[in-house]
């Protein structure tokens, strides 16, 4: 509201809250660093977990950064940014969000301290831009080529990205299974590889323990046969794969038949048995002995296929139906009168079996088996989901370090040796970006320094050691948690690929940038979206209600 000759002149809606300048960030950086500490105990092997109960009584156990933050129901728009980041270092590269997410909140606090010292936001941002790009070239330099043949190397990449999660003690059985998942559906295109980690399903089952989870060449489906007198087990498969349903289709548009004479209504009925005949004639005859369709088989079908022989599977989602056709080499049908035998699919065996108390179908045996599916196993619902995301995770991870060919060292190695680096660097800035940068390199410590505090360890001793060693030209130095001593994460195994630390600054970077130049926050009145919400649920609400 401003006045004009002592007349109130009203600008913004009556309601509206603003908060300007230093207020402003204050409150942006309070929320995204409520954020980043909420989550800073999960980082590293020795992290802990948080149980999220939600509004309807679920529980998720779990110390998957980007999992928590998901399911956080956050109300301030700047902790919504800093959520952001999480699920974009998820979707790129799979791993490092509790990292990104830290990072930023740490370099905000770092901000904070600088805008007290009167630095303009401004000054402070072109700082932190510059060490940013400082740190992709040093990134460069530590990078570790691999070999993308060596096996052994891509399982200590999944293992890093396993170990700290629930699925740790069997750590050895799973990284083999996910570098075997990843090297299947993986594609050669010139001298790069190219992996579609959609190839790769996770199936879970509750029972047995997480070392029962196996690699399936193949697809594994929830589902079981349609019809008791279908075969249970078929050897050398020719399996269709439809998305047309085995039924009579209906009329597109409103349709009446009359039926005056009891013999027509005979013959319509024929009719329509002669047209589901026909559709299961047309299968057997192009040699089908298994039969996967997305929509519904009717009953006069299954009988008439199990009087075939065929195993058929009804309501198949349409992700897996994808899967089918790139594991048996099999065509997607939607009209089977042009169904050839070249459109079917080859497996050796597809078989329904029994894994703890439900039936599931098994397709194994593929030919070049371009989808594969990992099984999942554990005690209890909540271990079986914290394996998935694990096992989420770490796919993504082999994936990317696969595909770039490139990896780095962890345990807080690289963040120490950027930090030394961008301080030795800073000085050549002169001007007041030169305090951002060296901010920027105290704030790459607190990787190494939460590393340590979840471990239990002297967070102060642990820093200290680490920059001696790398000040003496160990760039590989880092924090061994189990052992509480500082060594060389190269030999010890502990590796990550080269973008997930990328994506992780980078992020962290842009979104400290993007909050420290909001210098004014208006807030419409809080009562308006409450009624937004009651008339019909809009956008806004529902995608808040999300996290």
């Amino acid at each position: 509201m401003a006045t004009l000759q002592g007349t109130p002149v009203l600008i913004l809606k009556e309601g509206t809250q603003r908060t300007v300048g230093r207020d402003a960030q204050r409150l942006n950086i309070m929320a995204a660093r409520v954020i980043a500490e909420a989550v800073r105990t999960t980082l590293g092997p020795k992290g802990m977990d948080k149980m999220l109960v939600d509004s309807l009584g679920d529980v998720v156990i779990t110390n998957d950064g980007v999992t928590i933050l998901k399911e956080m129901d956050v109300e301030h728009p700047a902790a919504k940014m800093i959520i952001e980041v999480a699920k974009t270092q998820e979707d790129e590269v799979g791993d490092g969000t509790t990292t990104a997410v830290v990072l930023a909140g740490e370099l905000l606090k770092r901000a904070e301290e600088l805008l007290d010292q009167d630095i303009h936001p401004s000054i402070i941002a072109r700082g932190y831009r510059l060490a940013c790009e400082k740190c992709m070239e040093v990134l460069d330099e530590l990078a570790i080529d691999i070999d993308v043949n060596d096996t052994e190397t891509l399982k200590k990449v999944a293992a890093t990205a396993i170990t700290g999660k629930h699925a740790e003690y069997a750590v050895e059985h799973l990284s083999g299974i996910v570098v075997d998942a990843v090297r299947k559906v993986a594609e050669e295109r010139g001298d790069r590889y190219y992996v579609d980690d959609d190839a790769i399903k996770l199936e879970k089952k509750q029972g047995g323990s997480v070392e029962n989870t196996e690699l399936v060449d193949g697809i594994v489906l929830d589902k079981e046969v349609v019809h008791p007198g279908m075969p249970r087990r078929v050897e050398n498969a020719k399996i269709a794969v439809l998305k047309a349903a085995l039924e009579v289709k209906e009329t597109e548009t409103d349709a009446e038949i009359r039926i005056t004479d009891p013999e027509m209504l005979q013959k319509f009925i024929e009719q329509e048995e002669k047209m589901i005949k026909d559709m299961v004639d047309a299968l057997v005859n192009a040699g089908a002995n298994v039969v996967f369709c997305q929509k519904g088989i009717d009953d006069l079908a299954q009988y008439y296929l199990a009087k075939a022989g065929v195993l058929a599977v009804r309501r198949v989602k349409q992700s897996d139906i994808e899967k089918l056709a790139k594991a048996t080499g099999a065509k997607i049908l939607t009209d089977l009168r042009d169904i050839k035998p070249e459109d079917l699919g080859e497996a050796e065996l597809v078989e329904e079996r029994k894994v703890g108390d439900e039936k599931m179908v098994f397709v194994t045996g593929c030919k070049n088996p371009k989808a594969v599916t990992i099984l999942i196993r554990g005690g209890t619902e909540h271990i079986v989901d914290e394996v998935e995301r694990s096992l989420t995770d770490s796919i993504k991870v082999v994936k990317t370090a696969l595909e770039s060919g490139k990896v780095v060292a962890g345990g807080g190695a690289p963040e120490i040796e950027l930090s030394l680096r961008l301080k030795q660097w800073a000085p050549t800035l002169g001007g007041r970006e030169q305090l951002a940068a060296e901010a920027f390199a105290n704030a790459l410590e607190i990787i190494p320094r939460s590393l340590a505090e979840n471990a239990g360890l002297d967070p102060i001793d642990i820093l200290v050691e680490l920059r001696k060693a790398h000040e003496n030209g160990e760039k590989y130095a880092g924090v061994n948690v189990f052992s509480g001593k500082i060594e060389n994460m190269k030999e010890l195994g502990v590796l990550e690929p080269l973008r997930v630390k990328k994506q992780a600054i980078s992020s962290a970077t842009e979104v400290a940038i993007m909050i420290l130049r909001i210098d004014d926050v208006i807030a419409a009145k809080g009562i308006e979206s409450g009624k937004e919400g009651e008339e019909g649920g809009s956008e806004e609400s529902e995608s808040e209600n999300e996290f």
